[in-house]
């Protein structure tokens, strides 16, 4: 069966296209030439594909790409690109705690692209996805580097909250079932075997990583603040706006509401200390990763 991936570069698209058959696989993203709200270039892309795998999403706003233009316009091209490509079935990569009227430019935009997938006439499947992590992640990678760089870590607010982290492995496992055709079409929650507080999580990585920061507990609105002048500083951010808002609420229930996936599909891989040390990074936190630096670099080398 051929599959085109849109998104296919990024952190689960990567991952999807390593599991399936390269010969029968098209990956879509910038980087390979193609732009997620270019109708014409994705339908010549989607020719002869049965399944497409939508796992295009930004986490944060940058220049051009924009929440509304990546999830909601995007989304909307690639429907479009997938009835005159004659495509059968879309999964669509979305967010456990996508919903409308949140004030999160985030979560309102993917709630709206889920929209245009429920309302396509294509046959689909919308897998909202709690944390997500893995070789390349945002999560191991950004809460290593993290405690090996300052010697507090700031944990979220003054209650706990919960995450059920998923596994790369089980995440691309679940999105092969459902390209497949073996996920009846819905929306599904996907999440975690295992359920734990954040801070028992940011722990659990800091000790496979070898360090025992001093752990501070911070308003949230401090840690909305941090995630703001990252996004103006690092290449990367420590942590995005979106990513804050995701913490601020935890990761371990659908909202609205949806069904977990059938028995036999779902997540089942523990958060253990073999997959957090698979997903560490190397080092730290350096000024490399800073936006300033990267531009200065560019400028000195001409590019």
């Amino acid at each position: 069966m051929r599959v085109a991936i849109t998104g296919g570069t990024g952190f689960v698209g990567r991952h999807l296209a390593e599991k399936l058959d390269p010969t029968d696989t098209v990956v879509i993203s910038r980087r390979t030439g193609v732009r997620i709200d270019d109708v014409d270039a994705l339908a010549t892309a989607f020719e002869g594909c049965e399944a497409v795998a939508h796992c295009a999403g930004i986490n944060r706003e940058l220049g051009d790409q924009t929440f509304a233009r990546v999830h909601v316009e995007g989304t909307r091209s690639v429907v479009e690109a997938a009835r005159r490509a004659g495509v059968k079935r879309i999964v669509m990569v979305s967010f456990l705690r996508a919903r409308p009227d949140c004030d999160s430019g985030y979560h309102e935009t993917k709630w709206v692209a889920e929209e245009l997938i429920r309302a396509s006439g294509i046959e689909y499947a919308i897998l909202k996805f709690g944390m997500i992590y893995g070789p390349g992640d945002h999560m191991v990678d950004h809460v290593a580097k993290a405690v090996r760089t300052f010697p507090l870590f700031g944990t979220v607010g003054y209650r706990d909250r919960k995450v059920r982290p998923v596994p790369v492995e089980d995440a691309v496992n679940v999105l092969v079932a459902a390209v497949g055709g073996r996920v009846p079409d819905k929306t599904y929650a996907v999440m975690g075997v295992e359920e734990l507080e954040l801070g028992q999580a940011v722990r659990r990585i800091a000790g496979v990583a070898g360090r025992q920061p001093l752990y501070v507990r911070l308003p949230v609105w401090v840690i909305r603040a941090i995630a703001q002048v990252t996004e103006w500083l690092m290449v990367t951010p420590l942590v995005a706006k979106a990513q804050a808002r995701m913490l601020a609420e935890g990761v371990s229930e659908a909202a609205p509401p949806a069904p977990e996936l059938p028995a036999d599909l779902r997540p089942r891989l523990p958060f253990d200390e073999a997959r957090i040390r698979a997903a560490l990074p190397r080092g730290r936190f350096t000024s490399d990763d800073l936006r300033v630096v990267r531009w200065i670099r560019r400028r000195r080398s001409g590019v």
